[in-house]
C-alpha cells in the first residue's frame, strides 16, 4: 500500500496490485481501503491518482480481480456507465463487448429507472465477479487502473490493448508484427507497354501503395485506371491493358493496288496504306493514307479513273467514190501517255 493525499486533503491509503508488480509497461489495478465514493467521486479519485475507473475487456480480468481484491460489503464501482442508452467504458470510450459482459442473473434491471452505473461483486458468496447496475449516487469502493499503453506504442499503426500485467497491439489493416512495424507487401507491378506512376507511403508496392495507369496517344485503356495494395496482399484490380485504336478496313481501289503496313494490328493506329493504279488509269486522292488516333483515315477515299481520249482529225482530200465535197473523217484515238 501507499499513502497519498486526495484533492480534498484527506489521507488516503491506496492498494495496488498486478501480476508483474510495478514493472514498466504493465496495466496495474488500484483501490482505496478508506472511504467510499459515489460513482462520480470514484472516477475523480481514479483520474487524480491513476488513469480511470477500471475498464474490463474479458473474463480473465474478472477472475483476476475477484481473486486479488478483498471483500467489501458495498462492493466496488467499475468504469462502465450508460451513455445515451448504451453501456460504455468511460476510460477507453468503447462500448461493452460480449466477451467482457458479466451481468449477474436478472441484471441489468434498471430498477426505478435510475440505475446507470455498475458495481462488481468481489468475493461475494454467490455470483462472485458478476455485475449489477446501481444508482450512481450510492457509495462504494473505487476500483482504478493505471494504463500501460502510451501513444508511441504500436508504432501508431495499431491499437494498444491493455492486458493483465502487460499490453498487446491490435494492428490496423495493412500492418502486422508485435509492435505493428511490419507492412503488408503486394506483388511488384511490371506492366508491359502501359505507362505507370506509383506512390508508396509505406514502401515499394506495400499496403496503400497506389499506381495510376494511362495509355499513349492512339491507344485506349481497358480496365481500372488506379490500383491500390489492399491489406489482403492483393491489388484492388488487374493491370489494365492498352489497345490500339482501330480504323475501318480499307478496300483496294478498282483497277488499282494497295500496299498496307500495320504496326499495332490490322487497320489500327499507325497503319499506312499506299495506292497505285493499273496502266491506263490515274489515281484520284492521296497516294497514301494513315490511321489516326481518332480512329479515322487521313484524306478522302482513293480510286482509279480511266484516262480521257484525244480527238484526232483525219482529213482526206479525195475518196475513190464520187462525192460532192471533200469528206472529213474523224476518229477517236486514246493514247496512253
Amino acid at each position: 500500500g501507499e499513502h497519498v493525499e486526495d484533492r480534498h486533503g484527506a489521507d488516503v491509503k491506496l492498494w495496488s496490485f498486478s501480476v508483474w508488480g510495478w514493472a514498466v509497461g504493465a496495466w496495474t489495478y488500484h483501490y482505496s481501503d478508506q472511504g467510499d465514493y459515489t460513482w462520480e467521486q470514484a472516477r475523480n479519485f481514479c483520474q487524480t491518482f491513476f488513469t480511470d475507473l477500471v475498464a474490463i475487456q474479458n473474463q480473465q480480468e474478472i477472475e483476476y480481480l475477484n481473486k486479488s481484491l478483498p471483500f467489501h460489503g458495498r462492493y466496488y464501482w467499475i468504469g462502465i456507465r450508460k451513455l445515451g442508452g448504451i453501456w460504455t467504458w468511460v476510460g477507453t470510450g468503447k462500448t461493452l463487448s460480449k466477451e467482457a459482459e458479466n451481468w449477474a442473473q436478472g441484471e441489468p434491471n434498471n430498477r426505478r429507472s435510475n440505475q446507470d452505473c455498475v458495481e462488481i461483486y468481489i468475493q461475494r458468496p454467490q455470483q462472485a465477479g458478476k455485475w449489477n447496475d446501481e444508482p450512481c449516487n450510492r457509495k462504494k469502493k473505487a476500483l482504478c487502473y493505471r494504463a500501460s499503453c502510451q501513444p508511441f506504442l504500436c508504432s501508431q499503426r495499431g491499437e494498444c490493448v491493455e492486458t493483465i500485467g502487460s499490453y498487446r497491439c491490435e494492428c490496423y489493416p495493412g500492418f502486422h508484427g508485435p509492435e505493428c512495424t511490419d507492412v503488408v507487401q503486394c506483388a511488384k507491378l511490371e506492366p508491359k507497354g502501359v505507362p505507370m506512376n506509383c506512390s508508396h507511403p509505406y514502401g515499394d508496392f506495400s499496403y496503400n501503395s497506389t499506381c495510376e495507369f494511362g495509355c499513349h496517344e492512339g491507344f485506349e485503356q481497358r480496365g481500372a485506371g488506379v490500383l491500390r495494395c489492399l491489406p489482403s496482399q492483393e491489388w484492388s484490380a488487374n493491370i489494365p491493358t492498352c489497345t490500339a485504336i482501330k480504323c475501318s478496313a480499307l478496300t483496294t481501289p478498282k483497277m488499282g493496288q494497295a500496299a498496307c503496313s500495320h504496326v499495332h494490328g490490322d487497320f489500327t493506329f499507325g497503319s499506312r496504306c499506299a495506292f497505285s493504279c493499273q496502266k491506263g488509269f490515274v489515281l484520284k486522292g492521296l497516294e497514301s493514307r494513315e490511321c489516326t488516333a481518332l480512329g479515322t483515315w487521313t484524306g478522302d477515299s482513293t480510286h482509279c479513273k480511266g484516262k480521257s481520249c484525244d480527238l484526232t482529225r483525219i482529213c482526206c482530200s479525195r475518196v475513190l467514190s464520187p462525192a460532192p465535197w471533200p469528206m472529213a473523217v474523224y476518229a477517236l484515238a486514246c493514247q496512253p501517255t
